[in-house]
């Protein structure tokens, strides 16, 4: 099994990209992990509604525009991801500093995007 990602700003709206995102990530064979305001379940991959301290989350995928991501730096810092996707629309300079300070990548790309061309 690949890699573990973390979806931050998961919906369970088909037409959202971050659902869309959890599926394609599962047909490549990603594990995936993800939380968002509402419970409930894309494929097999439940949402969370709670922050969980994982162990192994290798990527976290935005979702959340700038001024939401606040609330999670510190929770995502604390993740140690090797890398943080910044999908459009949730490009933030503030936060590529921290992460940055914390030797966390950061990457700003459409993880469906990536997906597609096999570079993600």
């Amino acid at each position: 099994m690949k890699e573990t990602t973390l979806v931050l700003g998961a919906s369970i709206k088909p037409e959202r990209y971050s659902n869309i995102a959890i599926n394609r990530l599962r047909d490549k064979g990603y594990q995936v992990k993800a939380f968002g305001l509402k419970r409930g379940s894309v494929g097999d991959v439940t949402i969370d509604t709670e922050l969980i301290s994982y162990k192994d989350i290798d990527t976290v995928t935005l979702y959340l525009n700038p001024n939401r991501q606040k609330s999670y730096y510190d929770y995502i810092i604390s993740l140690n991801p090797k890398r943080v996707i910044f999908n459009p629309g949730t490009e933030n300079p503030e936060f590529y500093k921290l992460l940055e300070e914390n030797a966390i990548e950061t990457e700003v790309a459409c993880t469906l995007v990536l997906l597609t061309t096999n570079q993600y």
